[in-house]
């Protein structure tokens, strides 16, 4: 290493020392960090999150995002997931919505992985209680913020798998804890996928199908609903379409699972016909019920 590489080194160093001796100030409720319990354990992961503390090469990322997304239990999570070799360094941000950031990251052989960081003090999982009663899976449900936003997360790593069984294109589980999904990236070295909304299809018809038939297989194989099956929940990778945002999916003995399933052809439908195809809702339905899928098998 030369004199500059190491003054570089000491200048990031600094930096992240001045975020972090400064999260207390005024109040803060990151004092927890300097106490002497957690201060070892940020200590020992503080130059994997050069993304989220807004150094090295990610010195555009606003503090805000730190601010909102990473609480004690969020950065005690990304701990737990660190050493257990889940995550080697969190990036920067590539997406967020009103229940989650996510993260590029990667894994400890430097392949990339997508973070999902769900809010812990965001009211909004209130309204999303519809999609967690009536589901025989979590059971035992309190209604204390922090627990349904733990109970979200993991079903929607449970609905990844699940989907994933059936061959189904979504993204890979990698691994969860409390409010921190990981999972498969999807998009190249440069920037993440885009979204289905975003794209100009070449082959609209062949991508309908694909769309449909994923709906059919999880309706008759996986026993799941979307939920909130659109061109906002898909996204655009190699020339095929990739569903994420399953953590809304329901099972098909959910009290509402059926008019999820309608509302999700319908966006399709509308979608297909947005594309100038001649598609008809009654017979989506009825090719998503009855749709033969005998060759459809469940992997191992």
């Amino acid at each position: 290493m030369n004199k500059e590489e190491a003054a570089d080194l000491a200048h990031e160093k600094a930096e992240r020392d001045a975020f972090v001796s400064g999260l207390d100030e005024g109040g803060s409720h990151y004092r927890w960090m300097k106490e002497k319990r957690y201060r070892g354990m940020f200590r020992d992961i503080e130059g994997k999150l050069q993304g989220v503390l807004g150094s090295g090469p990610f010195e555009w990322v606003d503090r805000r995002v730190f601010d909102q997304v990473f609480d004690r239990l969020t950065l005690l999570s990304v701990y737990k997931l660190m050493t257990s070799g889940a995550i080697d360094t969190l990036d920067h941000p590539i997406a967020r919505g009103k229940e989650a950031h996510v993260f590029h990251g990667t894994d400890l052989d430097g392949r990339s992985v997508a973070v999902k960081i769900f809010h812990t003090s965001n009211a909004v999982f209130r309204n999303l209680m519809q999609y967690i009663e009536g589901d025989q899976r979590f059971g035992g449900l309190k209604r204390r913020h922090r627990d349904l936003v733990d109970i979200w997360v993991r079903k929607e790593h449970r609905n990844l798998e699940r989907l994933k069984r059936w061959g189904l294109p979504v993204p890979q589980a990698i691994a969860v804890h409390r409010n921190v999904l990981v999972m498969e990236y999807i998009g190249t070295e440069v920037s993440p996928a885009n979204k289905l909304r975003e794209v100009d299809v070449e082959r609209p018809e062949e991508v309908y199908d694909i769309l449909l038939h994923f709906l059919a297989v999880a309706w008759q194989k996986a026993r799941l609903v979307h939920g909130d099956f659109s061109p906002y929940n898909i996204l655009w990778h190699d020339g095929k379409p990739v569903v994420i945002d399953v953590g809304q999916a329901v099972i098909d003995t959910h009290p509402k699972a059926r008019e999820f399933l309608v509302r999700d052809v319908t966006r399709l439908v509308e979608w297909g016909q947005k594309q100038g195809l001649d598609v008809d809702l009654a017979e989506a339905l009825a090719d998503v019920l009855e749709m033969p899928l005998d060759d459809v098998e469940e992997e191992d």
